[in-house]
């Protein structure tokens, strides 16, 4: 019953934001709150909820005083002449526009964070999309692909870790077969930048820095909105913002404070120095406060759907079910199947509900086909690219909201690619006998 339940949960909860139907805050909370009545769970249903909103508490401030701190940052100038730089340097060449995307994303992205990734990636190449009239999903599409497989696979990115955790396995083991299976997916994303950049290139051509198409500004409601006056920017305070980069940024990598209370102090910083009188403080706060309160909106939202979720042990369920209906002749294909099966169990979980409530399990039944709980733990990560287009992700609502679309939007456009990604994967690790 609860297994029909999830299910039938997962799969009207993604129609409807898929189809829009519902808004993605209005899907998250009104689906699982319906099928937790039909299941009975109705007096359980305030506990369950708060217990979601606690997980995601700090993801929201997080993205809340991080998208403030870049918004200003964007607003005073700071990436003004790294724009310009690219620009010279690509040509206007929408090709190597995507390529330069997918280089730098997965560089970035090497720190094992994806919040980090998509702030730098974004907030240093969204000028420069909008300024010849790139689609900026395409952006959006690559550093989230650079995000799923540089932190999906390295013992020091989330996901890795909770598997490592979660089996009591040793990394380098864990990671050093893998090797092979990274560089893969990192060629699928430049062969999609590749393709992105061609398209691109057939709508647009190559453009000069002095010409702006008119489709491009036509495409700029987006552009529109992002553009910024030229008496609010502090070409003098540059250096000084740069600094502050900087230091966020280091800080951040070592780990010693709250990556939330980190981005609010920036923030106060870049706002008091950036605009020291109140009124424009006061302008940009309200500037970015739209995009802000939207994603800080579906954060909690996520959490109430997750909370949901958990709490009826629909997850269980629906693993225990899937582990029951394996047929025998698949055992020594079991890998295969843990890493065909993290695609949709990781899109509509957590990653800390998958690792540590869902992989135990898959790694414990597959004990039983005397498949090694390394091979488990590999197969799990595979999944990352499709992983990272889930509504549960605070990275990737941070990154809708940079690009500003919506998460329905994001889905649809980037999901063949981030398919495409892992069924490279998997191939190349089952091929390679990583699974």
């Amino acid at each position: 019953m609860l297994t029909l339940l999830g299910v039938s949960m997962v799969v009207v909860f993604t129609y409807l934001i898929m189809s829009k139907r519902l808004s993605p805050v209005t899907a998250l909370v009104v689906v699982p709150i319906a099928f937790a009545l039909i299941g009975g769970f109705g007096l359980e249903l305030g506990d369950m909820m708060l217990d979601g909103l606690k997980v995601v508490a700090p993801s929201a401030a997080l993205l809340l005083f991080a998208i403030l701190f870049f918004g200003i940052l964007i607003d005073a100038g700071l990436f003004d002449p790294l724009i310009n730089k690219m620009m010279k340097l690509v040509k206007g060449d929408p090709v190597k526009i995507a390529l330069g995307t997918a280089v730098i994303a997965m560089i970035v992205a090497l720190d094992g964070d994806g919040t980090t990734t998509h702030m730098i990636t974004i907030s240093a190449m969204l000028a420069l999309y909008l300024r010849i009239g790139m689609n900026p999903l395409i952006l959006a599409t690559i550093s989230m692909l650079a995000v799923s497989i540089m932190s999906g696979m390295t013992p020091w990115g989330g996901p890795a870790t909770r598997a490592i955790a979660s089996l009591g396995l040793d990394a380098n083991e864990f990671f050093i077969p893998l090797i092979p299976t990274m560089l893969a997916g990192m060629i699928s994303i430049l062969f999609i930048a590749y393709i992105l950049g061609v398209k691109e290139r057939v709508r647009l051509g190559v453009i000069v820095l002095e010409e702006i198409p008119k489709e491009a500004l036509a495409m700029s409601g987006v552009a529109a909105s992002a553009a910024v006056q030229e008496d609010i920017k502090r070409p003098k305070l540059r250096m000084f913002n740069l600094v502050l980069v900087v230091v966020i940024m280091g800080i951040l990598v070592t780990g010693i404070m709250p990556v939330s209370i980190l981005f609010l102090i920036g923030f106060v910083i870049a706002a008091m120095i950036n605009y020291p009188n109140l009124e424009q403080q006061k302008e940009r706060i309200a500037a970015h406060a739209g995009n802000a309160i939207t994603v800080v909106t579906l954060v909690f939202a996520a959490g109430i759907f997750a909370g949901i979720f958990s709490g009826t042990n629909m997850v269980d369920a629906i693993a225990n079910s899937l582990i029951s209906i394996i047929p025998d002749s698949l055992g020594s294909f079991y890998p295969l199947v843990v890493a065909i099966t993290s695609l949709p169990f990781t899109f509509v979980l957590s990653n800390d509900a998958y690792y540590f409530g869902v992989l135990p399990i898959l790694a414990e039944a597959g004990a039983a086909y005397g498949v090694s709980a390394l091979e488990i733990a590999r197969a799990s990560v595979l999944g990352q690219p499709v992983h990272f287009l889930s509504p549960l992700v605070a990275s990737t609502l941070l990154l809708v909201g940079m690009v500003k679309t919506d998460i329905g939007t994001f889905q649809r456009y980037a999901f063949k690619w981030a398919l495409l990604c892992s069924l490279a994967i998997i191939v190349v690790a089952f091929v390679t006998n990583v699974i």
